[in-house]
């Protein structure tokens, strides 16, 4: 489909090298999920109890198997590598590594996400990206939503997190995430912290960076390894897939550990790690030792202690960058620029998009629900057959999984980036939620849209009958015809 005469700006320029072959714009987005935890990809229980069998208590310290998740997070198409923001205010009990919710069973109305989060801004071929989340300075008050979700009765309304009084007296950190690409291979990333309290407050910044765990599950995956390779930089280096480099800004303390569960913690398994959660017992706990010793690993952060003062920010920046982009001397020097370049190209981009439409307000609310509709992309990847099979080396899953749950799907298999329908609460495909996404994501980029749509006809997605797959709880549940319409 050939660019509109008018809307000749540098994002549309991006869509037509993507669709073209040129360039791959798309390689990097915000395919991390909000939730990995709890899903039935996850689930290897007896009973099918996905919530249960992989608790929220047990994300940093359980390695995943199917895909990865995060706070304000990216990776690459496939996501083999993936960044994230980690965050500690010095209180809570666990390291803030993702969104916490109640689960099916716990919730007064099902699941639901107890957070302040929002998707500001975003293009369609994640040039600029924008997310901000509200983080308390006071102790996250897991125990109490906890208690509250599973008092409650249906009648009675959801007991979220503002009603906790966390955020009273304006005692909280916002914490804005943002990405500019200088090119599909070099990603720049920005994480500003504003103190929107009466009082100086600390708060403990990560940037993470992780390769996802594939090695556990396949012998012929060997595992990658993130090394330091000079001042304030890390090589990156995949045995089977690309090597990049990526810096930070200052002087951090350094972490690294292994993408590994936690086996001695979960379920006192002699074994010498380091685990997944190293990081979380390092900062939180004073663990120096869970670390991994060797100065390399799977996973690394760099930990920036921050004393931000009353109505004062701070900002930490990082880059991305593949081993055959041009590096400069100074991975920073133009960082600022670029930032401000992309910006203005997302500006100029909707200005085309919205023409037309004069009321201030209803511009930016266009634009902020884009933004939700472009950070809800995430990657997804199920082999039923391989799922109901079990991993070489893995305890193997229930004998009468295949009859229980997708028994009859065991041709599906999924390993793509999806429109969600929410991260969080539904972090899997649901046909006909994609179905209507499509509608205004055939706004801003027809391509994909139509990408999508024919996703779901192929034959590693459609039933031989003729089914199109519903969603990972019943692949066979009963959907309307609205992928036609769309």
């Amino acid at each position: 489909m050939p660019s509109s005469p008018r809307s000749t700006d540098p994002e549309q320029q991006r869509l037509a090298d993507d669709r073209d072959g040129v360039a791959n714009w798309r390689k990097w987005g915000p395919y991390l999920s909000d939730r990995q935890w709890g899903t039935v990809r996850e689930d290897y229980s007896q009973n099918g109890n996905a919530w249960a069998f992989f608790p929220y208590d047990h994300a940093h310290r359980r390695a995943y198997r199917w895909g990865e998740d995060g706070l304000g997070g990216v990776s690459d198409e496939a996501q083999r590598l993936c960044m994230a923001v980690a965050l500690w205010n010095g209180h809570d009990a666990v390291l803030k590594e993702r969104l916490f919710g109640v689960a099916n069973e716990e919730g007064n109305h099902g699941e639901d996400v107890k957070e302040l989060y929002y998707h500001l801004d975003a293009t369609p071929t994640h040039s600029y990206l924008k997310f901000l989340y509200k983080y308390p300075q006071r102790p996250f008050p897991y125990e109490r939503l906890y208690a509250e979700a599973r008092g409650r009765g249906r009648t009675q309304p959801e007991f979220e997190i503002l009603d906790t009084g966390v955020f009273d007296d304006d005692r909280y950190f916002d914490v804005f995430v943002e990405y500019a690409k200088a090119t599909p291979y070099d990603l720049l990333w920005r994480i500003t912290v504003h103190n929107r309290g009466p009082e100086a407050a600390t708060i403990h910044v990560l940037p993470q960076v992780w390769f996802r765990n594939t090695w556990s599950w396949d012998e012929e995956n060997p595992r990658p390894v993130i090394a330091p390779e000079g001042p304030g930089a890390l090589r990156l280096l995949h045995p089977i897939w690309d090597d990049y480099h990526f810096y930070y800004d200052g002087s951090p303390e350094l972490l690294f550990t292994e993408n590994e569960t936690n086996v001695r913690s979960l379920w006192g398994v002699a074994a010498p790690g380091p685990f997944k959660d190293a990081f979380h017992e390092a900062v939180v706990r004073g663990r120096k030792d869970a670390l991994g010793q060797k100065g390399q690993g799977s996973k690394f952060a760099g930990h920036y202690t921050l004393a931000v003062p009353a109505g004062g920010s701070a900002t930490v920046r990082g880059r991305l960058r593949h081993l055959s982009e041009e590096e400069a001397a100074a991975p920073f020097a133009d960082f600022d620029a670029l930032f401000a370049r992309r910006v203005a190209e997302a500006d100029e981009f909707f200005e085309h998009l919205q023409d037309g439409i004069t009321d201030p307000d209803a511009r930016r609310v266009q634009r902020q629900a884009i933004a939700g509709l472009v950070w809800t992309k995430q990657y997804y990847e199920y082999d039923v057959w391989l799922w109901q099979k079990g991993d070489p080396g893995q305890p193997a899953p229930p004998p009468h999984r295949a009859r229980d749950r997708n028994g009859d799907w065991e041709h599906l298999k999924n390993a793509d980036v999806i429109s969600m329908p929410d991260k969080w609460e539904y972090p899997w495909y649901a046909a006909w939620d994609l179905a209507f996404h499509m509608i205004p994501m055939a706004r801003i980029d027809p391509d994909f849209a139509k990408q999508q749509l024919l996703l779901f006809l192929r034959e590693w997605y459609m039933h031989p009958s003729g089914a199109i797959p519903a969603y990972e709880w019943n692949l066979r549940d009963v959907n309307p015809p609205v992928h036609a319409w769309a």
